[in-house]
């Protein structure tokens, strides 16, 4: 979901500027994909045909939560002022987006690259166990690249203790000429910007919402079209900016530790999900 507009002397920490450090590259054929480890293990640009599909670092987008495509976990979206209870006992995550905590942690923190082969990198990261995310555990990425694909997977394993999880993808694209799109639902937003049940009609855009669906999504964009796919069903579009639209498949909705029936990771089990982007 998109930046807050609120003016303030010092920024929220997910507004805070994030620089892409060293990049890897993979690539093949007509695209390559440059990674930025130290900058939440995120991709930073993805290039098809020489063309840019990304808002990137160098693209007045230096907030950590503005640009590049980057993982979402242990949580995606807001979390009611950091807030949720959990088997039995209440937490309170660290805000760093107004008065809620945003799209998780990893984000914010440098992964480790496990393997890097021209067309396949795979990342590792310990989650702390503190204030920040008060159960530990670890997360780790597959990203690989065909002539004509990017695919991406991501999973999140509990440490010694159960945890709550949800995990997706933030892309920043570049504003698409058309985006192709048609959910079975959307969650509405309360007063605070919060999505909330019931489910009901997806109303017309622009939106900044989550959507229930099981359908690919295609953008079009300067003669070229690319097609979403994911196994994950709730999809958050942002697409009120003016350059960018993002379009990001998560497990669960915003605030879901609040909003849905969590399921706990015992020690030791994880949960994974896959996102691909082809050019057609």
């Amino acid at each position: 979901m998109g930046p807050d507009t609120r003016s303030a002397a010092e920024p929220d920490g997910a507004l805070r500027p994030l620089a892409p450090g060293p990049l890897i590259r993979i690539e093949q054929g007509r695209l390559a994909v440059d990674i930025a480890p130290e900058a939440g293990g995120r991709i930073a640009q993805v290039t098809f045909d020489g063309t840019e599909w990304l808002l990137g670092h160098g693209d007045d987008n230096a907030a950590m939560i503005a640009w590049g495509c980057y993982p979402m976990l242990p949580w995606a979206g807001r979390i009611r002022r950091g807030r949720f209870d959990f088997q039995g006992r209440s937490y309170q995550l660290p805000v760093n987006f107004g008065d809620n905590a945003i799209h998780g942690i990893g984000f914010a923190l440098p992964w480790q690259v496990e393997v890097h082969v021209p067309t396949r990198a795979e990342l590792f990261l310990q989650l702390p166990e503190d204030k920040r995310w008060p159960f530990g555990g670890s997360a780790r990425q597959r990203i690989e690249v065909t002539e004509r694909a990017l695919r991406m997977y991501l999973s999140v394993t509990a440490g010694q203790q159960a945890m709550p999880a949800v995990i997706g993808w933030h892309p920043w694209f570049r504003k698409p000429d058309r985006l192709e799109f048609k959910p079975l639902g959307i969650y509405p937003r309360d007063a605070e910007g919060i999505a909330m049940r019931p489910i009901s009609e997806a109303p017309p855009g622009p939106w900044d919402d989550c959507f229930v669906n099981v359908e690919p999504l295609t953008i079009e964009r300067g003669g070229h079209k690319l097609r979403l796919t994911s196994d994950c069903r709730h999809w958050v579009v942002y697409d009120e900016p003016a350059n960018t639209t993002c379009v990001e498949p998560q497990s669960g909705p915003p605030d879901a530790f609040n909003l849905e029936p969590m399921q706990a990771l015992a020690p030791g089990w994880s949960m994974a999900a896959w996102f691909a982007m082809e050019w057609l």
